[in-house]
């Protein structure tokens, strides 16, 4: 979906520093987080993280980025193609297989925590860009468990509950702040894009008080331009259970309340591609 071109080069993230004029279009959708005291002008974002996978590897050519703590073989893997690119990343769950195990739950994801620009503070304003692809992705029925899978999240450091995340939730794909037990679809009905790129974006600016915000906005295939579709505004966006050092960034497969025993879809599949992090400070 993603007019930009990935190349085959891999960049270390604390090399990273692009500065971008986004402005409107396919490939350059609008910067601006709607949200109080700014005014529609376009806004200058520096690049400071990019994972594409066209270094053939999972860890895309990041040292630090991890791609799955779970053992099985296939629980992470690069596959062709990516989004409009060679590689993306693959990551699997098969529930009751301790294989696709790890902290003591079904998940198989990648984190940024160990990347110097794939973590973030109290007092950052940064965009979180990423593409997924539901993989043959058995729908929801009436009578299935509508408990969800996470595909993405923003968690804090020390194992906390996460500050957001994106779930599929029956036939949907919604956006959930869990500390202010808020959430929005997003995606209203994602049968129709199963095994096509979907582009999702996140703005945040992180804040203990009543100054923070999430923006969400999403790409479906066919459009050119993103769609704001969650706004949370005036908010706290920093409020971790315990103190938290750190933020950062998780993608892959997390089933955290599925299981065999309430007939949920034994194997889920889902890969992910373009993940960006932008300082709009």
């Amino acid at each position: 979906m993603a007019t930009f071109n990935k190349t085959v080069t891999s960049f270390g993230a604390a090399a990273l520093l692009v500065p971008a004029l986004l402005a409107c279009g396919r490939g350059n959708p609008p910067a601006h987080p709607a949200h109080p005291g700014h005014g529609r002008t376009h806004l200058t974002a520096t690049q400071i993280l990019q994972v594409d996978y066209e270094s053939g590897t999972p860890d895309s050519g990041l040292p630090g980025l991890s791609s799955t703590d779970a053992t099985a073989p296939d629980a992470a893997a690069v596959v062709r193609p990516g989004e409009q690119s060679a590689y993306a990343i693959q990551h699997k769950v098969t529930l009751g297989d301790p294989g696709y195990f790890s902290d003591g739950a079904p998940r198989s994801e990648s984190a940024t925590d160990r990347l110097p620009n794939g973590v973030f503070h109290i007092g950052d304003t940064q965009r979180y860009e990423f593409s997924v692809l539901l993989k043959d992705w058995q729908p929801y029925q009436p009578g299935d468990s509508d408990t969800g899978d996470i595909i993405f999240q923003g968690k804090y450091s020390g194992g906390q509950p996460p500050a957001f995340y994106f779930m599929t939730k029956r036939n949907a794909i919604a956006f959930r702040s869990p500390q202010m037990s808020r959430q929005t679809t997003v995606v209203s009905d994602f049968r129709p894009y199963v095994n096509q790129w979907l582009d999702f974006r996140v703005d945040a600016k992180w804040a203990t008080d009543q100054t923070g915000y999430f923006q969400v906005s999403v790409r479906l295939p066919g459009q050119s331009d993103y769609q704001q579709m969650a706004s949370y505004t005036d908010v706290a966006t920093w409020q971790p259970s315990s103190a938290a050092d750190y933020g950062y960034l998780k993608w892959g497969l997390y089933r955290p309340a599925e299981s065999l025993a309430n007939d949920d879809v034994a194997t889920r599949i889902v890969q992910h591609d373009n993940i960006r992090v932008f300082d709009l400070s």
